[in-house]
């Protein structure tokens, strides 16, 4: 008994100990969608600094390198697109750093007590988009919660309070049955 108590607290700790990894390996694989704010910089070029709002249709615009689409790409992939554009004709070697400076939000409507749009945080579950929503109301059904994921072909899916939620997202919180 003592083994198993001693096995199962290792276990947990190992759990703690990885979420940051896996946080981290969440915010790699981060899709960029209209609406998230990112910043683009050159190590010793500060005109080429660029905070901005990718728009609806996906884009930004970039010194030298004109409109580009960022929708879909991870962070990583952005700096490679930039690197490559300012590599040769303006640079021998940029140095290029592209950072998240705010994710698009997530939306929470049904029966929780402050329905609306939040900023998204990497590694969020609805118990969390909850939290943040105020609550649950007394009305709410803690079994029937639906999650639309933005783009996704599927109209919705059955979420837990567990489930993991992601920046886009529109969570419905159903009213049980008395």
């Amino acid at each position: 008994m003592k083994y198993l108590a001693q096995l199962c607290f290792s276990f947990i700790a190992l759990l703690l100990l990885m979420q940051p990894m896996l946080a981290s390996a969440e915010i790699q694989n981060y899709r960029l969608g209209a609406g998230d704010t990112i910043v683009i910089k050159v190590y010793g070029e500060d005109p080429l600094t660029l905070e901005t709002q990718i728009t609806n249709s996906g884009t930004i615009n970039y010194p030298f390198l004109g409109s580009l689409t960022l929708i879909g790409l991870t962070i990583k992939e952005v700096e490679q697109i930039v690197y490559r554009g300012l590599k040769g004709d303006y640079f021998v070697e940029p140095n290029v750093f592209v950072g998240m400076v705010e994710y698009r939000p997530f939306y929470i409507h049904g029966e929780v007590k402050q329905p609306g749009g939040y900023p998204y945080q990497p590694g969020m579950t609805v118990n969390q988009a909850v939290a943040l929503a105020g609550g649950f109301t007394e009305r709410a059904s803690q079994e029937k919660i639906a999650i639309s994921r933005e783009g996704s072909k599927v109209e919705s899916e059955r979420g837990t309070i567990n489930s993991p939620i992601q920046a886009g997202d529109t969570i419905t919180i159903e009213q049980r049955f008395f």
